[in-house]
């Protein structure tokens, strides 16, 4: 049993460095950044493009801002789309520290900037008759996962807050790590495969689900299953296509639009779980 914990608890300690490094220059670019001073760039004819590739990077600050910036009529529905569903959250750093999963990458980059673009410009054409507001929106900025820096000291912005949410996601992989551990040692990994397999079609709407949930937990859960041998690779891209952060959260602040949001919320669900269907489909044929 401790062999079990003492080899979980190293396979994620192997990691924390990697992490560490990304989240401080991910601090370092996101201070020294702003998509929003020139707002031409998401009300032209490149915002969907644009916003599914901004929405790549890591954490979830820029979904935020779009949902900000959407609720004030100030970018259009598909553009808005096309960020939720490019944001990944934790994926990306996660794959990259685990070395071993960083091959996963570049496809599911692909992927999610395709469909965030192909959605983007559909909804876009669907709904050209969609007015945007003229105000101006150089105020309109958020960091991370919403963590704002006014008032912060640079050795708590660029240091202590990285080191924080580096023992946070540290440990939700420590736990997936752990469950896996166990079940491995107990059902044995052939039977475990054999699940996986026949989950192919079922997957996608469970991790789907879970990658709705408003919380770097879910993404980086996802992400250690994924590593860990537990959902297919489209499983996993349909995870990642419907968590879009705290993207939802902010919509969801608009009681006024409550029926806008729901309808949101269902059509990222079911693109993701069409995303991940069609994956696993075409993983299982090649």
């Amino acid at each position: 049993m401790w062999s079990i914990v003492l080899d979980a608890f190293l396979d994620t300690l192997r990691v924390l460095p990697f992490l560490l490094i990304i989240y401080i220059l991910i601090e370092f670019l996101e201070h020294r950044t702003s998509f929003t001073q020139n707002h031409k760039i998401l009300q032209g004819n490149l915002a969907p493009v644009i916003g599914s590739a901004t929405g790549l990077v890591p954490q979830c600050g820029f979904s935020v801002m779009a949902a900000k910036l959407y609720d004030r009529g100030l970018i259009r529905t598909g553009t808005l789309l096309a960020v939720l569903l490019a944001t990944s959250d934790e994926a990306f750093i996660i794959l990259l520290s685990d070395g071993t999963s960083a091959s996963a990458i570049m496809p599911l980059v692909l992927i999610k900037l395709l469909v965030g673009v192909g959605v983007g410009y559909l909804v876009n054409f669907l709904y050209s008759a969609e007015k945007l507001s003229s105000e101006c929106m150089e105020e309109i900025h958020s960091y991370s996962c919403g963590r704002e820096h006014d008032g912060k000291s640079d050795v708590r912005v660029y240091l202590v807050d990285p080191l924080l949410h580096t023992l946070q996601i540290g440990f939700y992989l420590l736990v997936v790590n752990l469950i896996f551990a166990f079940v491995i040692d107990a059902v044995g990994e052939d039977k475990i495969a054999q699940s996986m397999i026949g989950g192919t079609y079922f997957q996608p709407f469970i991790t789907s689900i879970i990658g709705l949930i408003p919380n770097c937990a879910s993404s980086a859960v996802i992400t250690a299953t994924y590593i860990n041998g537990g959902i297919t690779f489209g499983s996993c891209a349909a995870g990642l296509c419907a968590n879009a952060g705290f993207g939802l959260v902010i919509l969801f602040k608009n009681t006024k639009k409550i029926k806008r949001n729901i309808m949101f919320t269902v059509t990222l669900y079911l693109i993701s779980v069409a995303v991940g269907i069609i994956v696993n489909c075409i993983c299982l044929l090649f």
